[in-house]
């Protein structure tokens, strides 16, 4: 079927026909339950979905949704078919053009009124192709009724559980304004979700639907009803907490962290300038069994990376409305930090610091919050091979400091910690880690960038003046430690961000960059251990030459490029 199907551009009814049959190919073997994806079958299905999705295109997703439905309302296809018919309906739903449809719409009326007869496999199938016509859902709301019963009946059932759960989720997302008026039914439901049979991922998406679908409420009804959906987590938290405390053994906290975290992610509802975030009393009176719970289980990264990413979006969710969270919420970091450097914090800290650092009150407090984390953090660092052993710890590093460049470079740069954090950037240039090295480079090329560009801020000059003192103070160790690493360090695909810096200096001060430059690449070996030439005076001249007289950026990145190679 793979190879049919990928030689079928040239001929749309040959096409046609072999969509329509493909349910030959790919039947079910006999069996009693539900169709499994982690078999090789389950993944020889998918293979085949994934390249129907891309080659429909081709040949016409409309008529081939018709001639499949086709076969099953003309015939009497046995159920191995019928299941393999709606599993390729599946696939191509969501390429059609749902407006004015009067065959998706007859479909989708057929499926619902499934007896619950059916082969249980057929009516999984059937759950997976509601799922995948939400849009059609969505222009026929007066379908939202029908198909909301038919996937309550199967998330009542443990085989379907979960696939039903799926289809809920999307039409959740697609069908936001609808399914306002079915929330209290979501709440009841989540209220109950360990009573259905499903799986983790099913259960949080359940809740995210929820959640997307709460945010479209009327803000007076919001804050009600968000206490409602996080009240089965946060009790459930507590009884844990009360449970460890007589116990004497921690336990697992994070289903419930996890769930509290998708909630407070997907809901973003529209707040008007001057009102009052309607999350924000909700996530106040959480806070402190989030923090109790951080607090219980401080040692244990995993778990602590949990308890962040839960606070990271319970901030988002309410931006500036978390204000009263700021001194406490920091007070605690900086004091589990100091003992267990779990790198989460510091990432944390840059979500702090994007949301409160243009605010004038609290830019002094994110500085110290800063300087606090910074010191444990270089400990961490300089022990040997302290930047290769924890890159995490220097991307997200790096992410709060560039945040902080960002958001209010003139509080940093007037800090005494500046020359520090510039002295480790220029120490982890060499790290060949991916995302480590490239929020280094971001953090180097932003801090550079906001000497140069003139935004019509009035600390503009400020900030010149003092990018100029930094650059006199490191650009020439800068500069050589740069073109070392590209020449013996990192692989290609970096180069591209070392040119950006490069670029950026050069911007700043060509002239004196020039200076640099050339010393540098004096000091370059110009022979092998061997004594075997590596590079010729006149190839450094000329490298010297094409990047000092770039004018673009990507002009400077190919120089490097050609130049590296001559030491690799």
């Amino acid at each position: 079927l793979l190879y049919r199907l990928a030689n079928i551009a040239n001929n749309n009814s040959t096409a046609m026909l072999l969509l329509a049959s493909a349910e030959q190919d790919f039947v079910l073997p006999v069996q009693e339950g539900v169709p499994e994806d982690t078999d090789d079958f389950g993944e020889f299905r998918m293979r085949v979905s994934d390249l129907v999705k891309d080659v429909i295109f081709l040949v016409g997703s409309m008529e081939c949704f018709s001639q499949l439905y086709s076969t099953l309302k003309e015939g009497n296809p046995p159920w191995e078919v019928t299941e393999a018919v709606l599993f390729i309906m599946a696939a191509i739903a969501k390429s059609i053009d749902p407006e004015n449809n009067p065959t998706l719409t007859e479909v989708l009326e057929q499926v619902v009124l499934l007896p619950e007869t059916v082969h249980i496999a057929v009516r999984y199938t059937s759950i997976e192709l509601v799922g995948e016509m939400s849009e059609v859902i969505d222009r026929n709301p007066c379908m939202l009724d029908p198909v909301l019963n038919f996937l309550m009946k199967g998330l009542r059932e443990k085989p379907l559980a979960s696939v039903a759960a799926k289809a809920i989720h999307n039409i959740c997302s697609v069908c936001r304004d609808h399914m306002a008026q079915h929330f209290q039914g979501l709440l009841n439901i989540a209220r109950s979700l360990d009573s259905f049979a499903l799986s983790t991922d099913a259960a949080v998406g359940l809740l995210k639907g929820t959640a997307l679908v709460l945010a479209r409420l009327p803000l007076e009804k919001i804050a009600e009803c968000l206490n409602d959906l996080c009240a089965v987590q946060v009790m459930a938290l507590r009884k844990l907490l009360t449970q460890d405390s007589s116990s004497g053994k921690l336990s697992d906290p994070t289903v419930w962290l996890d769930r509290l975290a998708v909630i407070f992610r997907h809901t973003n509802p529209i707040v008007e300038n001057g009102q009052t975030h309607p999350c924000q009393k909700v996530i106040q009176e959480i806070w402190p069994v989030l923090s109790e719970t951080l607090n219980a289980h401080q040692n244990d990264n995993r778990i602590v990376e949990r308890c962040c990413r839960c606070l990271r979006f319970a901030v988002r969710c309410v931006g500036k409305g978390s204000a009263s969270l700021l001194q406490p919420l920091v007070t605690q970091m900086v004091s589990v930090y100091q003992v267990y450097p779990h790198s989460c914090f510091l990432y944390l800290g840059s979500i702090l610091v994007d949301e409160y650092g243009m605010e004038e009150g609290c830019r002094q407090g994110l500085l110290d919050m800063l300087q606090a984390l910074c010191m444990p953090t270089f400990q961490l660092l300089e022990q040997p091979n302290g930047l290769r052993n924890h890159p995490d710890t220097v991307d997200d590093l790096f992410r709060l400091v560039t945040r902080f460049v960002q958001r209010s470079p003139v509080t940093l740069l007037s800090s005494t910690i500046i020359v520090h954090i510039i002295q480790c950037a220029i120490a982890a240039t060499t790290l060949d880690h991916r995302d480590a090295n490239c929020s280094v480079m971001k953090f180097v090329r932003d801090l550079i960038h906001t000497g140069v560009t003139n935004d019509h801020e009035d600390d503009f000059e400020i900030r010149k003046r003092l990018i100029g003192q930094v650059m006199e103070q490191h650009g020439q160790q800068l500069v050589t430690q740069l073109i070392n690493t590209c020449c013996f360090c990192l692989p290609p695909y970096t180069l591209p961000d070392v040119a950006e810096v490069l670029w950026e200096i050069m911007v700043f001060d060509r002239p004196t960059f020039c200076r640099w430059l050339e010393t540098t690449l004096k000091g370059l070996p110009k022979e092998t251990a061997g004594g075997a030439l590596t590079v010729t005076h006149k190839q450094l001249t000329d490298f010297h030459k094409q990047v000092t007289s770039a004018e673009e950026c990507k002009q400077v990145c190919w120089a490097i490029r050609e130049f590296t190679r001559l030491y690799r």
